[in-house]
């Protein structure tokens, strides 16, 4: 478990593909908010990142590992009233653990849009090849961030690679599970999951925020943190 902040109401933040929970939740202020607003932040770093353990061996790494470690941790805390806030990779395993039977108050789907869950197989493959080919990625390759970001934060190549292939593609009828009220939360310019107008639109009970920013740049913005509590706090 990474740092937690604030003493009341549980969220569980969960961070983003090869970052960690420091970087995105504490870096830029907005477990801050949170904790200001009246929230205790639960921030994990995922199986294979930041601080948590990355084995090399493919049986730590069943199916949907990351959405039965969100299960276990919330089993763990005795949590039964809390919400959930995902980012990209985050969002992922956290639509992935509400299908699957999770039940938060609220969710929070940030980075991600409709084909980022129905249709991931594509952007699945997209890292695969960038951890093929890693290192030597050079600059004006369209995965050069990628593989910079993964060397900035130190996360194990071998790990992610294994970790990458636990994630199945989603039905887009499986979506419907996925009933409580939903923030779907994306940068003006951000696109790298597909479509966030598709994705609040194919959900049950969403709606839509837009803040500025790229993918990478978003979650820099105080705009993030303040429609986190905007929608949390409703």
């Amino acid at each position: 478990m990474g740092p937690e902040g604030g003493g009341g109401r549980p969220v569980i933040l969960l961070h983003g593909l090869f970052s960690n929970a420091h970087v995105n939740w504490v870096k830029f202020g907005t477990a801050a908010q949170l904790a200001a607003a009246g929230f205790h932040c639960l921030m994990p770093d995922l199986r294979a990142h930041g601080a948590s353990a990355a084995p090399h061996d493919p049986a730590a790494y069943p199916p949907d590992v990351l959405a039965r470690d969100l299960e276990a941790l919330i089993a763990h805390l005795a949590l039964t009233d809390y919400d959930l806030v995902g980012f990209s990779l985050g969002s992922r395993t956290s639509a992935r653990a509400v299908i699957a039977g999770v039940r938060p108050r609220r969710l929070v789907l940030s980075g991600m849009g409709l084909e980022g869950l129905a249709g991931w197989a594509r952007r699945q493959q997209f890292f695969l090849d960038m951890l093929d080919r890693f290192p030597a990625i050079r600059p004006g390759d369209p995965a050069y961030a990628a593989q910079q970001f993964l060397k900035t934060m130190g996360t194990d190549p071998a790990a992610a690679r294994l970790l990458l292939g636990t994630m199945e593609d989603t039905a887009p009828e499986a979506l419907s599970a996925i009933t409580m009220p939903t923030l779907v939360l994306c940068g003006d310019k951000d696109n790298d999951n597909g479509s966030a107008d598709r994705l609040a639109a194919t959900l049950p009970d969403a709606r839509r925020a837009v803040i500025p920013g790229t993918h990478m740049s978003s979650v820099t913005e105080p705009a993030f943190g303040a429609e986190l509590v905007s929608f949390l706090t409703a």
